[in-house]
């Protein structure tokens, strides 16, 4: 198959207004900011309140994507939503943004893949055109983490904010510009590594489950380090050497936000500058899923991201899943 065959077209995000910072933090658990930020690089992270649903979010982040697009909403025929913290389980999450967007045309379903999410959307949105299924395809990526987050345990409480990012996934339209590599892979069987152990139909919600926080999110933070760091730089590997191409080629890497250890390790294992690395980690903290495409509207906007720029974006999360896309601008 032949190379690119989708292109993305504009870029969106939207983030809470209130911000968390860790001396917000040190008034709520044992810990510090010199603490945190030496650890993870995190300074600060956003927190959605009860009206900054992902719905929302996500409507304001798409409207800024049609509009960079030059896109009618009736134009779009997907919707692809990569979350694991939608507003409510049922309907899916693309099913209430298609709603607030008034995308009536567009067919919607959320991928769920934690913080690869984004990347695996970009997948199937490459599937769907090249299949003739859809030709305007909305990719999302958004999470509430702080919903699911256990605010006592000083461990995880403090990595994790809320955001949502786009992009449209269309056909080719400029030569050699768009998708020009995708690599996705799983494993199953480190999924308790980084998990929410209740909450789904095997342990429905119930009062020990908010007793024992078994509700909550839970990561074995050296072992998830471990796999992070080689998982993300095989998904590199893969990505270049399919898109033809070596470190040299990429002008950015966009590297999941989870800690900023990860982030330098990533980079000096796979060989990537930093000036070459975008890092935003210290001022939204760990946003899942829509770490990717909120720091890929930031590079567009401040112009680090151009017309022709080889962009290489990679991605690790729970399952455990991991995702790398080389993409030319």
């Amino acid at each position: 198959m032949n190379r690119p065959i989708v292109e993305l077209v504009g870029s969106g995000r939207a983030v809470p207004e209130k911000v968390l910072t860790n001396a917000d933090l040190e008034r709520m658990v044992d810990t510090s900011d010199q603490w945190i930020r030496d650890r993870t690089g995190i300074r600060e992270r956003r927190i959605a309140s009860d009206d900054e649903t992902l719905a929302r979010m996500a409507q304001c982040a798409c409207t800024q994507v049609l509009e960079d697009a030059q896109v009618d909403v009736l134009e779009i025929d997907s919707i692809i939503f990569g979350t694991a913290s939608p507003d409510r389980l049922l309907p899916s999450q693309a099913c209430d943004l298609q709603a607030a967007l008034g995308a009536d045309n567009a067919a919607a379903f959320d991928v769920t893949a934690a913080c690869s999410g984004f990347l695996y959307g970009l997948a199937v949105a490459e599937g769907l055109v090249a299949a003739g299924t859809a030709t305007n395809v909305l990719v999302v990526g958004g999470d509430r983490l702080s919903r699911i987050t256990d605010y006592t345990d000083r461990a995880t409480c403090i990595l994790f904010g809320d955001g949502v990012g786009a992009t449209l996934v269309r056909p080719a339209r400029n030569g050699d510009r768009g998708i020009l590599s995708t690599y996705i892979k799983t494993d199953g069987r480190l999924g308790e590594l980084l998990w929410r152990p209740g909450g789904g139909a095997i342990h429905p919600p119930s009062e020990e489950m908010l007793a024992d926080h078994s509700y909550f999110l839970r990561m074995a933070g050296r072992e998830v380090f471990k796999h992070a760091v080689r998982s993300m730089a095989d998904a590199c590997d893969h990505a270049l050497i399919q898109a033809g191409l070596t470190t040299n080629d990429v002008d950015v890497l966009i590297p999941h936000q989870a800690n900023l250890r990860i982030i330098e390790s990533l980079a000096k294992h796979a060989g990537f500058p930093l000036e070459k690395t975008y890092i935003n980690i210290d001022r939204y903290g760990n946003t899942s899923a829509a770490s990717i495409p909120i720091a890929l509207d930031e590079c567009v906007r401040e112009g680090r991201i151009k017309p022709g720029s080889n962009v290489l974006m990679v991605a690790f999360g729970g399952g455990l899943t991991w995702a790398a896309t080389m993409v030319r601008w």
